[in-house]
């Protein structure tokens, strides 16, 4: 039975326009995505088997372009496709964070940072320059590292935010084992951070950890 058979109310994109997108579930937002299945597969049957043989949805969307198009019902043309969505998330949320104060829109600020830095294997710091009425001046991405931890200096990102003339600034780190708690290093390197950019009035606002769930906020927890 191919999904036109199915009753409107369950097929993914009726049911995507007439509830919304989150009341469908990765499958289904999936299956929209591919548009068709194969022989004797609905585009929901193939995404279920897609899901299942990456392991989740973020495994997926963070698949190389050799990895992603192993699969059946995949290719370059598909994975192109993907990237573009990626990509044009990515700037929607920095468009929305840059016309208004970073403060005012957390869910924003947490969506952005998570699609920029979820997907890597291994751990990168990066910090977002604000101005002095906390809107994006630029994302970098200072650090990288093994799996198991990156290093970061104080001093070069003292020079960053001299560079960009930033008044404010969010740090973020990922952590590639998917745990978005954290560790003391973590906390130790935050309080040093915010020791060395006192000394230039640039105040720290946050630093969030970015794993599988909720990213998690060292402000809102009251570690700054």
């Amino acid at each position: 039975m191919s999904i036109t058979d199915w009753p409107e109310q369950e097929r993914p994109r009726e049911k995507l326009l007439q509830r919304g997108s989150a009341a469908l579930s990765d499958a289904e937002l999936l299956a929209i995505f591919l548009r068709t299945g194969t022989r004797g597969k609905t585009a929901v049957d193939l995404a279920r088997e897609l899901l299942a043989d990456f392991g989740s949805l973020k495994a997926l969307l963070a698949a190389d372009c050799q990895r992603f198009c192993q699969s059946l019902g995949l290719g370059t043309a598909k994975y192109a496709q993907l990237q573009a969505v990626l990509e044009m998330a990515r700037r929607h949320f920095v468009e929305t964070l840059q016309q208004d104060d970073v403060l005012t829109s957390p869910e924003a600020t947490r969506a952005y940072l998570s699609a920029q830095l979820r997907g890597y294997s291994y751990e990168v710091f990066a910090c977002l320059f604000l101005d002095n009425k906390h809107r994006i001046i630029k994302l970098e991405e200072l650090f990288r590292g093994t799996i198991d931890g990156a290093s970061v200096y104080p001093r070069e990102v003292a020079k960053r935010a001299l560079h960009h003339n930033a008044s404010a600034v969010i740090f973020a780190h990922n952590h590639p084992s998917g745990i978005a708690e954290p560790s003391q290093a973590d906390r130790l390197i935050t309080d040093k951070l915010k020791q060395a950019l006192n000394l230039f009035d640039i105040r720290v606002l946050d630093h969030f950890i970015i794993g599988d769930g909720v990213p998690f906020s060292f402000a809102e927890h009251g570690f700054i």
